[in-house]
Parts: structure tokens; sequence; C-alpha cells
């Protein structure tokens, strides 16, 4: 199932998207505005529905200003129906747009539509602030300040192991599911290695305590998680 990003001032409307949409088994997350909100914040959406009416910044001009690094679906929800306002808001990047009020059948079928039909190519990312992975570049990065970010240099093993521990952020794994997970069952590297690829992981990321804390901790007798 999708995570779904919509941003609408209307309140009500938020709610409304809110259940409809999570009883069709997504993750919704409602916002009241676009003010604040960059690129790196948005990538770990499936798809946008943005509202063109807003007070700060404007649908259309949200969506022109993230569309060169958000490539997932973006719909528009609005009452402004004139055929210009539609094409102004397709000039946009916009994928679909759909006129209020609107029907709740329509919505579902129409995000639905987006989500089968999305074949743009991913940048695969995961999106843990301030850390950002790019999964097909196998990088993370640290978010030091609203518009900077800075690769913390891995290596090939310590990134595997970073990846591992973020995607199931919160669980406790012990060394040995590390090692298997992480490296492989082929590996012919030990526990005793993934105690030295944790050292020097926590040494590269506390270069950057002033923006964030090493997210790997120990859970003594157990193994690591990241937080």
């Amino acid at each position: 199932m999708a995570h779904i990003l919509v941003i609408d001032d209307e309140r009500e409307i938020c709610r409304l998207i809110e259940k409809t949409l999570g009883r069709d088994g997504h993750t919704v997350t409602a916002k009241n505005s676009a003010v604040g909100l960059d690129a790196a914040d948005l990538k770990q959406y499936d798809l946008l529905i943005l509202d063109v009416m807003m007070p700060g910044i404007d649908g259309f001009s949200f969506c022109y200003q993230i569309r060169g690094a958000v490539d997932c679906p973006i719909l528009f929800l609005t009452a402004k129906a004139m055929e210009q306002d539609i094409v102004e808001g397709f000039a946009m990047g916009a994928d679909d747009y759909i006129k209020k009020p609107f029907g709740i059948a329509e919505l579902r079928a129409r995000v639905e539509a987006h989500l089968r039909r999305e074949v743009r190519e991913h940048h695969q990312t995961l999106a843990i602030p301030p850390f950002y992975f790019d999964l097909s570049a196998r990088v993370v990065q640290i978010r030091i300040s609203d518009t900077t970010y800075e690769e913390i240099l891995l290596t090939r093993s310590e990134y595997q192991i970073c990846e591992y521990l973020a995607r199931n952020r919160g669980q406790v794994f012990s060394l040995e599911r590390i090692l298997e997970a992480a490296l492989g069952y082929d590996s012919e590297s030990d526990v005793s290695a993934i105690r030295m690829h944790i050292r020097n992981i926590r040494g590269k990321f506390a270069r950057y305590s002033a923006y964030a804390a090493c997210p790997i901790s120990t859970v003594w007798g157990v193994g690591y998680k990241w937080q």
C-alpha cells in the first residue's frame, strides 16, 4: 500500500481523505500548509494530493518548486475548474486534476489508477530525517541545513549494515542476524566484524554530532537497532 501526502487548508477535507484512503489500506499524512516543506521532506511519499488555493504558498507554485526532485504522481484538488487553470496545473507538473466538490468514488479511482500506472524511474530513497538513503546509489546523506546535505562516507559493508537497520527501524537484531542479512550467508566475516563495522560507523556519524546523534544504539545482551 502507498504512503500518500495530502496538503489542503480545509481540515474537513483532509480528514475525509485520510478516512477514505485509509480504508483502502494506504497510509495518509495530512498537512494544512505547504510552507516549510521541501523536496527532501517529500521523497518518502508515493503520491501527493495538493490543494491549489492555499495561504502562504499555493499548490501551483509549490508543485513547480518541487517537481524537479519529486518523481511521484501529483494530483491537484481544487475548485478552480476553468480550462486555463487546468492547463496551468499540468504545466506546473501535475499528473491529474480533481475538481471540488468531488465524489469519494472518483477520488479513490483516480488515486488507484495513478498508483497502478506509475512507471517513472524512481530515485529510490529512504528518509529518516535528518538521514536520507539513496538506495540506488547506496549512499547515506545527512541534512546539515535547510538546503544542504552531506554524504557520510561509508564502506560497502558499513552501508549495508546501516541500510538493513534503517529499513527495520526500531527492531533489535543480534550480531548473527545482522551478519546474515547485511553481509550475506556466504560472507567470510564473523560477528566480531559486525562489532568493528558498527564501531567505525559510529565514528563516522560522530563527526556530525552537531546535527544528530548516532542512530545506531546498543541493546545490551541482544544486539543493535536503528532508533
